[in-house]
Parts: structure tokens; C-alpha cells; sequence
């Protein structure tokens, strides 16, 4: 791709071609194109279609040409979004202190340009280079028919986010040393998942854990979440914070989680609540796996087997009908395709469970002494759902509200206005094969004297039950998730899920499991069935736990 200013010769006058150009000099353009007026002293005709190949190249080396310059507002002209694109621009050179610009185009895809860009990041008689890669996509103006660079905040560097900042100082925190439970050092390179998880203990924790700033390039997010650090221009004193994490069982997360697209898992150990490993992969950097708020599907069938027990309601062992249909206040339910049904004598809440059938379930919701409340209650006073959850980072902590109408009943199952997340559902199967609620942390409560979240948990004889059911479902033969368990030795549990998301032709994969001291679950959004996606991240989790 060729660089520099196009000079054009029209009637002996010399017209140069530059960024930010007028109408005129547009009509210019448009006359070396070919494209001359509609009538004797008309205008232009304004352009329609997508940019040509010389279109996309001549824009990009103008925008190119102006930000190696460091010329903000005629960069920006070439946008289409000029005021966006000028304050980024600005603060590229203002805030960052990046000098010394050159971009090398890749090979052009249709209107899509990839490029490097190479510069020098000076601050404070200190100078280090910095170097990456993005890419910008050229479209056709919708009112001047001009090809522009289609603003994204990601055009000046792929991290960069809406109303995010480039900025180059004294570092907001200092930086830290995370390290496992056993010392061994984690870092954003070796577990990548872990970027937005250790950037927020730096945040938290790094004044608290001994260090001191130092000075370097970051983003500066406009949402108020800790600043990403990009560039080190003079290393500040690391300060040494211990996780509860393990690296091994973080490193068979972060293998399992890239097996599937818009992934998360979360591993715990039931006897203390401590965080053995957090994983995402996903397209952004959300922390799904604390953070998410989906419908976790029939995983959910745990809290509400819990609340038919601890209500007394049936047992493990008593009659649960699994018909085709049920119907609850007008509005019908199914079981997953293929799921025989069961209305002998012989069907149990057990059986019920293992085979995940919903009917047999929203058949049970109605009986007395059962309210509007009662999941509810049972999600909030047994399994400290909803509890505030003290993490040492940020968490979303479940939600089960109590609903009338239909959404009683798909609440049930997992759907309706239940949220959870992958945290949420390893918790709750903590909970229910110890008869204790834990709330699960990440950085010792010690640390900063937080105040974990309490719950009473559950009777003894109803923990009970909800293992063995689980332990069904992973080892009965008619258990949807023998398949994905098979293999693993030790005391073994789980359960499947699937959640159907409106819009989505295809269901979010959600499962959960326990063997002996370690739970985990994993989600996976248009996953499929529990055991498609979400179960075999758990599985591998649970192997790489040994």
C-alpha cells in the first residue's frame, strides 16, 4: 500500500488531495474517478455501494499518514465519527505520551485493513517501545458518499473500549505478585484467562500487599474497573498476595475452556469454599464465570429437589410422575427430546433427577405447603444465593426471585427469571453434598477483615439425598451425565443443564459436578445440551483436581 498525499494537475492548478478534505476537493476526487457531474455545472453524484479496493486504500493511507503525524482532528475526518475519533486521537499523544508512530499495512480483505503499529512510549526521561496489532474496516459515508474509517475505539489499539482512555504515569496501583495456594506465581501470560481477575486484585490489593508503583502506558476504562496495564516504563515494587487458586487445576481450566467457544468455569473446594480456578473464553474480557447472569437450566433442579424435601414435599425416594407434558397456568411444558416418559408407580424424584425430567418437577411445584416464595427462600436461606457475596473480586451472586404465574414453574427448571452463573452453580453444588454454605472466596477474608456471607444450609438427611441423586445422575445408567463422568475414580456427582435463551436456536450448555473435595461448573452459551459442552470442561476440570 503506498503512503503519502495524492497531488492532482486539473487545468494547470495543482490540488492536493488530504485528509478532512471539503466538498470541493471531494468533487475533484470524484472527477479522477470518473465520476463527473450529472449535468452541465452539476454536482457529483453522491456515491452509493461499498468502498472499492482504491477507495479502502487511498483512505486508510490518508488516516495512517495523519496519526503517524500525530494529526488528531485531520485523522478524525477521515472517520465517521469525527468528535469520537479526535478525542481518542488527542489523548493518544497527549495522555500516552506515544511518539514516534509508523503502521504497516497487511494484506487489505475486502474493506477490512489489518495493520502493526510500532512507536515509542516517553515519560519522565524514560522511553520503551511498544508494538501491536489491529485492524480498521472502511465503509461508505451515509451522507456524503465519502469512504471512511469506520470508528471503533479499537482502531487505536484492539483493548481499547467505548469512552476508554490511553494514559502514561504513576501507576494507580501497585503492581502485585500473585501467587497459588502452593507459591507458585500466576501471570496473565501463562493463564491468560486470569487477565481481568488479577488486574482487579491489583486494584484491590496492592496497596495492601506491601508494593509500590511504578510508571506505565494503561487503559484507563470509562466504566471505573481496574486500569489494564499495557506497557512498563519503570517496574514499581511488587507487593506478594496469596490466592486460594491452584495452578494446576487453573491450568486444566484454561485448556478445558478453549475447547469451547463463550466458555466459563469455576472450581471450589466444598470443606473450605476456597476458589481453585477461574476460566473464561470468551470474544470479550468479561469475567462471565463470576460475573455472568444467565438462566442455568436444569443444574437449578438441585435447589429445587432441595426445597421439595426440605418442605416435605417427597424424598429421593418418592413418586414424581415424568409425563410428556405438563401444564402449569396455561402455559405448557416438555422434556428434552427423546426423554421417555414415566408415570409408573415406580417413578421417583431420584429417577426424575438423574433422567432430568422436567415434568416430573413442575408436577411437584403446586403441592402444598409450597408458595410464590419458597424457591426463593430456599435458594436464599440454604444456599446463600443473593448474599452479598464477598469474593475478593467482583461477583454476581445469584438471583432467584420469587414469580407467579408461569414463571413459577420455569423457575423450577431453571429458566424463567433465575440468573446464575458458573461461581453460583459450584457453590450450590457445595452446598448440597456438605450440608454447608461456604461462601466462596478468592483472597483470604483475613486479608481486609470482609465479612463473608452466612446461611443456615441444609438438614443433614436432605444433603444427603441431593448427593446420592447427584451421584445417580453421573453413574446410573439411565444418568444424563455418565457419558462425560466415565472415567473419573473417587466420590463422583453431577448434574446437566440446558437453558433455552430467547432469540437463540440454540440452548446454553450448563453442567455441574463434585468429585470428592473439588466441585466445578461450567457454562457454555449456545453450547447445546449440558453433557455437549459444559460437561466435559467440568470433567477435565475434575481430572486435572487429582
Amino acid at each position: 500500500m503506498s503512503k503519502g498525499v495524492k497531488v492532482a494537475v486539473i487545468g494547470g492548478v495543482f490540488a492536493v488531495m488530504v485528509g478532512g478534505a471539503g466538498y470541493g476537493a471531494y468533487n475533484i476526487m470524484s472527477a479522477l474517478n470518473g465520476g463527473g457531474a450529472t449535468g452541465q455545472g452539476g454536482a457529483a453524484p453522491v456515491r452509493s455501494g461499498p468502498p472499492s479496493a482504491d477507495e479502502v486504500e487511498e483512505t486508510t493511507t490518508k488516516f495512517f499518514s495523519a496519526w503517524e503525524k500525530g494529526q488528531a482532528t485531520q485523522a478524525a475526518e477521515l472517520t465517521n465519527d469525527n468528535a469520537a475519533a479526535a478525542s481518542v486521537l488527542r489523548s493518544y499523544g497527549q495522555d500516552a505520551h506515544i511518539t514516534g508512530v509508523r503502521i504497516t499495512p497487511g494484506k487489505t480483505n475486502g474493506d477490512t485493513v489489518p495493520y502493526t503499529v510500532k512507536a515509542k512510549v516517553s515519560y519522565a526521561g524514560k522511553s520503551e517501545p511498544l508494538s501491536y496489532k489491529s485492524e480498521l474496516t472502511v465503509v461508505r459515508g451515509r451522507t456524503t458518499g465519502r469512504a471512511l474509517v469506520d470508528w471503533q475505539p479499537t482502531v487505536i489499539h484492539p483493548q481499547l473500549k467505548r469512552n476508554d482512555r490511553l494514559v502514561t504515569g504513576e501507576a494507580a496501583a501497585p503492581p502485585i505478585e500473585a501467587v497459588d495456594r502452593n507459591d507458585t506465581v500466576l501471570t496473565k501470560e501463562k493463564y491468560p484467562s486470569l487477565g481481568p481477575v488479577l488486574d482487579t486484585l491489583r486494584d484491590r490489593y496492592g496497596s495492601k500487599a506491601g508494593g509500590s508503583p511504578g510508571v506505565e502506558l494503561a487503559i484507563r476504562h470509562a466504566d471505573e474497573s481496574p486500569d489494564t496495564s499495557l506497557l512498563t516504563l519503570t517496574k514499581g515494587k511488587p507487593g506478594k498476595l496469596r490466592t486460594t487458586l491452584s495452578a494446576s487445576v487453573q491450568a486444566a481450566a484454561e485448556k478445558a475452556v478453549k475447547r469451547y467457544a463463550e466458555s466459563s468455569v469455576v472450581a471450589l473446594k466444598p470443606s473450605t469454599g476456597e476458589v481453585l480456578a477461574v476460566a473464561n473464553h470468551r470474544e470479550d474480557a468479561f469475567n462471565a464465570a463470576f460475573e455472568g447472569r444467565v438462566p442455568p437450566g436444569s443444574t437449578m433442579k438441585i435447589i429445587t429437589a432441595a426445597m421439595l424435601i426440605d418442605n416435605g414435599v417427597t424424598t429421593m425416594n418418592g413418586p414424581a410422575p415424568c409425563p410428556d407434558t405438563a401444564t402449569w397456568q396455561s402455559q405448557t411444558f416438555k422434556n428434552l427430546t427423546g426423554l421417555k416418559p414415566d408415570e409408573t408407580a415406580g417413578a421417583t424424584l431420584a429417577g426424575g433427577f438423574a433422567r432430568s425430567c422436567n415434568t416430573a418437577f413442575i408436577k411437584l411445584v403446586d403441592e402444598d405447603p409450597l408458595t410464590d416464595a419458597s424457591l426463593t427462600t430456599e435458594a436464599q436461606e440454604r444456599f446463600g444465593l443473593g448474599g452479598d457475596w464477598k469474593t475478593g473480586v467482583s461477583s454476581f451472586d445469584g438471583s432467584v426471585p420469587a414469580a407467579t404465574g408461569p414463571d413459577r414453574a420455569a423457575n423450577a427448571i431453571g429458566q424463567g427469571q433465575v440468573q446464575m452463573n458458573p461461581l453460583n452453580m459450584a457453590s450450590v453444588t457445595a452446598t448440597a453434598i456438605t450440608g454447608e454454605f461456604r461462601q466462596p472466596y478468592l483472597v483470604s477474608p483475613d486479608l481486609d477483615d470482609r465479612r463473608l456471607a452466612t446461611a443456615k444450609g441444609l438438614p443433614a438427611g436432605t444433603a444427603s439425598q441431593l448427593k446420592q441423586m447427584m451421584r445417580l445422575a453421573a453413574t446410573a445408567p439411565q444418568g444424563t451425565a455418565v457419558q462425560v463422568m466415565s472415567g473419573l475414580g473417587g466420590d463422583i456427582g453431577a448434574k446437566t443443564g440446558s437453558a433455552e435463551v430467547d432469540g437463540e436456536a440454540t440452548s446454553d450448555s450448563w453442567f455441574t459436578g463434585f468429585r470428592n473435595d473439588v466441585a466445578a461448573a461450567a457454562m457454555s452459551q449456545q453450547g447445546g445440551h449440558g453433557s455437549d459442552a459444559a460437561g466435559p470442561i467440568v470433567a477435565a476440570v475434575l481430572r486435572g483436581s487429582a
